[in-house]
This record gives C-alpha cells, structure tokens and sequence, in this order.
C-alpha cells in the first residue's frame, strides 16, 4: 500500500505540472501577454509600462525560464491580480470556492442518496413497475438538459407556487430552501447515471453463479443483495463518483448562472466573458487539483470495497 500511495502521490503532482505547462503555453500561443493590459484603465498603456510589464512577467527571458518564473509565483501564491477590478485571483477564488464546494457535496449526496437505492431496487424489482418507474426516472434525468429543469424548477416552485426562494444562497445563516432546487438540478442527471451504472452492475452480479449457490445454501435475501451483490457490484459507482464529484463542482457553471450562485463556477464564467486571463487560469489551476485529488481517494478507496484488489 505504501509504494502505491508513493506511486499516486508522484503521479499526481506530475498531473498538476502537466496542467500548468499546458496552461502556460497556450497563454504564451494566444500572443503577447502584455496586450490583456493594454486597456489599462481604458486608456492602453505606456511605453514605460509596456518594457516594465515585460521584466515583471519575464518576457525578457527564455520561454522555459519564463515557465519556471511563472510557476515559481503560482507556488508561493502570487497568481496575479484580476484585469477586470485589478484584485487578487487567490483572495477572489477562495471567497467563491465554499458555494461551490456546498453546492456540490449537497448534489452529491442526492445522487448518491437516491441514486443508488433506485439502481438496486430496479436491478432487484426486474421487469415490474418500480423498475420502469426508476428507469423512466432515469432516462428524463440524462435526457432533460440542465438549464431547462432549472428554469422549470424556478418557473414552478418560486414563480406559481412560491414556495422556495428564485437564487442565490441567502446572506447569514444556512437555509435549505435556498439550495433545494440548485441541488436537484445539479445532482438530476448524476442521480440517473448512478441508477443505470449500479442497475447494470446488480443484474450481472445476481445472475453470477456465487448469488445462486449462497441462495442455495439460504443465505437470506437481504445478505444476498447487500452483502454479496452491492458490495461486488459498487466498482462501477465507485469509478464514476470520483468524476461526479469533480464534475459538480468544476461543471457547474450552468447552474451557478441560473441562480445566481456567487461560486467558482460563475467566477469562471464571467472571466471567459470578460477576457479576465489570470482568473481562467487560477480556476483552471483548482479545477486541476481538484480532479487529481479525488481521483487519489478513489484508486485508495477500491481496495477496502474490493478484496480482490490489493497493492503492493
């Protein structure tokens, strides 16, 4: 276990600086870094600043020394300052990573929580009601796009029966109103991949030939479907719920606009739109080590699910 958490522990910082070097070429192939500070308050910038601009960024240095700089100022956090108001990226992306962050663990937990479950009863109720029921539960949640269930949701619950707040999160203390149909919107489509992913991995497990002899042996019917099925058939989930995670919180740019969620994911959203460079790159960055993070936990995770697997 020790050499393989070494083994993932390399492998994820070179993910990271992987990332950073894709990032950072392809700023230096959109052109000269300094012409996203030419309207410099709205009025371009002078020749004197322009030469300063290319001594600050390292322009005056090779493309490699110029990476390493540029990293070297990413590491000890210095991520430049937002050409839109001129603040901080690093102060900007942690003041709106927690919406994001509770946004995505609530649509996770929804998934997961109503997700799962229907994926076995669908495998276990084969062929009756409740299985087509939670089949067509399914097959809207990854048909319906996501934009259009939040203004469905909005039009609704906020605007006929009024019974949950339009968007945002609220100012002060936790609200669960607030984050009912932002979290049903986010967490729809995942819900119905986890119920499709665990149904397929039910019906191929009960159908092994170990179910029939532990039915054989009488072995009840609840110890057969947890025990023996689920825990054989949890790989699949397992896989997908590192995406998932990583997906609600770097894919919900969507939601976030439709809401008006103050988070990560609208941050980047108006950055794309303003042509704001430094804050695409800060949220690319977290994006990144978000993903590799979760997928660490994930690959240590199958060992305690699957006994099959183990690492040297």
């Amino acid at each position: 276990m020790r050499q393989f958490l070494i083994r993932r522990f390399f492998f994820a910082i070179s993910a990271l600086i992987g990332a950073t070097l894709i990032t950072f070429f392809l700023s230096r192939i959109a052109g000269d870094p300094r012409f996203l500070y030419a309207q410099e308050g709205g009025y371009g910038i002078t020749q004197e600043r322009w030469d300063a601009l290319g001594v600050e960024l390292g322009l005056d240095k090779p493309i490699i020394w110029q990476y390493a700089v540029w990293l070297g100022r990413i590491v000890k956090g210095d991520w430049q300052d937002s050409l839109l108001d001129r603040k901080d990226v690093l102060s900007k992306i942690k003041k709106r990573l927690p919406p994001t962050l509770k946004v995505g663990f609530l649509s996770y937990v929804f998934a997961t929580v109503i997700g799962i479950p229907l994926g076995v009863l669908s495998a276990v109720k084969r062929g009756t009601v409740w299985d087509y029921l939670a089949r067509a539960f399914a097959l809207f949640g990854q048909a319906l796009p996501v934009f259009w269930v939040g203004i469905m949701l909005i039009l609704i619950f906020s605007v006929q029966l009024r019974w949950l707040p339009t968007g945002t999160l609220g100012e002060g203390s936790f609200s669960w109103k607030h984050y009912v149909m932002p979290t049903v919107t986010l967490g729809w489509i995942a819900a119905a991949t986890y119920l499709r992913l665990v149904r397929s991995s039910m019906l191929e497990i009960l159908d092994s030939e170990f179910i029939k002899l532990a039915r054989a042996k009488g072995v009840s019917n609840n110890a057969v479907i947890w025990k023996h099925g689920f825990r054989n058939g949890l790989i699949a989930p397992l896989t997908f719920s590192s995406l998932l995670l990583t997906g609600f919180i770097t894919g919900a740019v969507v939601t976030e606009t439709i809401f008006s969620i103050p988070g990560l994911g609208r941050l980047a959203f108006d950055a794309i739109n303003n042509n704001d460079f430094p804050i695409m790159v800060g949220t690319v960055l977290v994006f990144t080590a978000m993903y590799v993070f979760f997928n660490f936990v994930t690959d240590v995770l199958y060992a305690y699910i699957d006994p099959r697997i183990r690492y040297a």
